[in-house]
């Protein structure tokens, strides 16, 4: 039987959406939550949320089944908070169909290591392609479906192939000094005319001008929240920002008005054009053909 290496995430939402998805397509939901609770445990020990009875070597060893292939791998990974403690984080899974095995490989940076030809295909954020590859333009981006008409073939043989509908949206987010007035909506329009500070997250600068239209963002200055500072807050001090909301709940807990969601942060699956081949086009049909919602026109 041919695998197929697959990068995934080694901990979060990303991975969790693709363990979800490959298990409505094989019919291994009890792996998939086995891998994610084991994860979601790890989280709260590193978080001190939850106390381990067992060390991280122990409980390392605990999770580990060398006598069944099919069982899930984990490794250590230094995690970036305060005294930089070792988490488990997910290595690697291997998932029988009835055409090809499929090994999900745990990287940090799976979208990267497509860019340098590790694998052919692979899970990451859509934000991770915005903020790396897309062409800022004076128009906006406004969907998945035209992310690959914006990435230079000369700069990557990656291109998006579909989203996973684990969606949360960049959405305006403005006060009431700030946003129109009556019925007119805080959405890219507005921003055009306006001129003052938009806050974002430092890390989402180029996906907020893409998704914008640098046109937009004439007169406007980025700002950035204060160490210690929740984005809500930062933007509520701002006037006007962008930020991932589910449901705008805590935004207008700090006095913000929600405007339009601009663009989904969605995890999507990637695929290297150079790298692909029959068994990676039978793989990603696997996880297409469970989300047509989502799928985008051959590039």
């Amino acid at each position: 039987m041919t695998t197929v290496r697959v990068a995934v995430p080694r901990k979060g939402r990303p991975l969790e959406a693709v363990l979800e998805r490959i298990a409505t397509r094989t019919g291994t939901t009890a792996l998939a939550d086995d891998i994610t609770s084991t994860l979601r445990f790890e989280k709260a020990v590193t978080k001190d949320d939850q106390q381990a009875e067992s060390g991280v070597y122990e409980r390392l060893a605990e999770y580990s089944d060398t006598t069944d292939s099919t069982a899930p791998e984990y490794t250590l990974l230094r995690d970036d908070r305060d005294g930089m403690p070792r988490r488990v984080v997910f290595d690697s899974v291997t998932i029988p169909t009835d055409d090809v095995d499929v090994q999900l490989v745990g990287r940090e940076e799976p979208f990267r290591a497509l860019r340098t030809h590790e694998f052919a295909l692979g899970f990451d954020s859509a934000d991770l392609v915005l903020e790396e590859v897309v062409q800022l333009r004076g128009d906006p981006l406004r969907s998945l479906a035209e992310v690959n008409e914006r990435i230079d073939p000369m700069d990557t043989d990656v291109r998006v192939h579909t989203g996973l509908g684990d969606t949360v949206y960049h959405t305006l987010l403005a006060t009431p000094a700030v946003a129109p007035t009556g019925d007119t909506p805080i959405d890219r329009e507005f921003v055009t005319g306006y001129s003052g500070p938009l806050c974002i997250s430092p890390r989402y600068e180029r996906l907020v001008e893409a998704v914008l239209g640098t046109d937009t963002l004439d007169g406007v200055s980025f700002v950035y929240p204060e160490e210690g500072v929740t984005e809500e807050a930062a933007v509520a001090e701002a006037g006007l920002g962008v930020y991932l909301t589910v449901t705008g709940s805590t935004a207008r807990e700090h006095g913000l008005v929600v405007g339009e969601s601009l663009f989904p942060s969605e995890t999507v699956l990637l695929e290297n054009t150079a790298e692909s081949d029959a068994a990676a086009d039978t793989v990603a049909s696997l996880f297409a053909e469970a989300s047509e919602e989502t799928a985008l026109p051959p590039s």
